[in-house]
């Protein structure tokens, strides 16, 4: 993550508006070098993860994150899997989904299409 928001940096002023980063982790990274690179967020750019690891409200911004319930998903699957073993028909879809949850914090702004860019 920190090596990719060294690059990113770059991109600042040059159309990039925002990033969505694959976990919060690496996120967090990105948001650690592009303040070293002197770019604000979100005013410079906005940056969202997901996973929503503990540490992410508490990172200088707070972090916007997509909150995904692993432990709703753990249990699905081992309950599937049992099912398998013991040679039962599954109780329901072999796909499991867990509805993720949108956390807004202070890494992101709220957009609307008449906007321009975002304040200073």
């Amino acid at each position: 993550g920190y090596r990719a928001g060294q690059e990113l940096a770059g991109w600042v002023g040059r159309g990039l508006t925002a990033v969505f980063v694959a976990n919060d982790q690496m996120a967090l990274g990105v948001l650690r070098a592009l303040r070293e690179a002197g770019v604000r967020t979100p005013q410079d750019v906005a940056v969202a993860g997901f996973d929503d690891i503990p540490e992410s409200e508490f990172f200088a911004p707070p972090l916007t994150t997509v909150r995904q319930d692993f432990a709703a998903v753990g249990k699905r699957s081992i309950a599937l899997l049992l099912d398998l073993i013991e040679g039962r028909e599954p109780s329901g879809a072999l796909r499991i989904a867990v509805e993720p949850q949108l956390v807004v914090r202070a890494s992101t702004f709220p957009y609307t299409s008449d906007q321009g860019a975002p304040p200073a």
